[in-house]
């Protein structure tokens, strides 16, 4: 006989099934990016892969915060992040500045996507897929992201104007490169942190998040490009400082060795030698004093 589920066991399969909804709907958003760049509609492709950035977001808090991961999700997550923002944004790419180049100018697509997928890979064995306190390597997310967002940063007036006369083609070529090496280096990103009002820096992180907000809404295309572009640099610059003071000698390379033992030489008190000198031989052999 078939017990009916009760409703509690109900709403828990609905709550499992949550998170893998939100991860479909970004497969939803970025295979539409791949169809939209196909037809030359590039700033909703970038738009689309900036909304699939969102889905993937919150399929994983969702999922925390209901525990209800599990390993099928995080599979399934990995795959679904490689068409979003690995395939749509090099595809992006392609289209813009590499389909009408002749030879293998495309590889540099490849590279970007085996970048990502290499990535993703990594992520799930080292960090389980969940980040807890950085992410080691530069978070696929956002090299999609950045990718994506640059078609509606060259539409404003501010790029048209200053930004416009550069070599966008090397330019593009050089940064798809750095993006897919930083993915499968060890540079560490931070996550997003979480806000706690009781301390002044917590103060200070949310009001900086609700400009940061405030700007994305207001102007978006103006936004995400360069901030995405300074979240890179900054990850990338702290490594290199703290691997530069990490490196730094524990005493003046340009000293000798030698130099070095003479100057930690020890003092001799040679007044134990005087009354050392003064003080009766015993020989080892015999029991009398000799003087």
């Amino acid at each position: 006989m078939n017990v009916p589920p009760t409703r509690r066991e109900r709403l828990q399969r609905g709550v499992i099934i949550l998170p893998s909804a939100f991860t479909l709907g970004n497969l939803f958003l970025g295979v539409w990016a791949i169809v939209a760049a196909s037809r030359g509609q590039f700033e909703l492709a970038g738009w689309l892969i900036l909304l699939a950035g969102v889905a993937d977001m919150l399929d994983g808090r969702i999922a925390r915060f209901t525990s209800t991961g599990t390993d099928f999700g995080e599979e399934l997550d990995s795959l679904v992040d490689a068409v979003s923002f690995g395939v749509a944004p090099a595809l992006i790419m392609f289209h813009l500045y590499f389909e009408d180049v002749v030879g293998w100018g495309w590889t540099v697509c490849f590279l970007f996507v085996a970048g990502v997928i290499i990535r993703l890979a990594r992520f799930n064995v080292e960090q389980s897929g969940h980040a807890k306190v950085a992410f080691h390597g530069l978070p696929s997310p956002a090299a999609g992201i950045t990718l994506a967002t640059f078609y509606p940063f060259s539409q404003t007036a501010f790029f048209q104007q200053y930004l416009e006369h550069l070599a966008w083609s090397q330019l593009i070529t050089g940064m798809m490169v750095i993006l897919a090496v930083l993915m499968v280096s060890h540079v560490l990103y931070p996550v997003v942190p979480r806000f706690e009002l009781r301390t002044f820096a917590g103060i200070a992180t949310f009001v900086a998040a609700l400009v940061a907000v405030g700007a994305a809404i207001v102007a978006p295309a103006l936004f995400f490009f360069p901030a995405l572009v300074v979240y890179i640099a900054y990850g990338l610059g702290r490594s290199a400082v703290l691997g530069f003071l990490d490196r730094l000698p524990e005493r003046d390379p340009l000293i000798d060795e030698e130099e070095d033992e003479r100057e930690q030489m020890r003092e001799v008190d040679y007044a134990e030698f005087d009354r050392g000198a003064r003080a009766p031989y015993r020989n080892p052999e015999s029991t009398e004093e000799t003087r």
